[in-house]
C-alpha cells in the first residue's frame, strides 16, 4: 500500500464519519459500554462489590 492510497483510505473515512447524521453517532454512543468495563474489563465490577460488602461488614 503506497502513501498516496493511504491518505486516499484516511480521507475517506473521515469524509464519511463528517457526513453521518448526529443521530447515528449518538446511538453508537449510546450503545457502548462504560470506560472502565472498557478498557479494565469485569474487574472494575468485582472491586466494586468486594468494597460494597467491607463497607456494609463495617456498620
Amino acid at each position: 500500500m503506497s502513501f498516496n492510497d493511504y491518505v486516499k483510505f484516511v480521507t475517506q473515512q473521515v469524509v464519511m464519519k463528517m457526513e453521518e447524521p448526529k443521530t447515528e453517532k449518538e446511538d453508537r454512543k449510546a450503545e457502548r459500554m462504560p470506560f472502565p468495563v472498557r478498557a479494565f474489563g469485569m474487574i472494575p465490577l468485582g472491586l466494586s462489590i468486594f468494597w460494597r460488602k467491607r463497607v456494609k461488614k463495617r456498620q
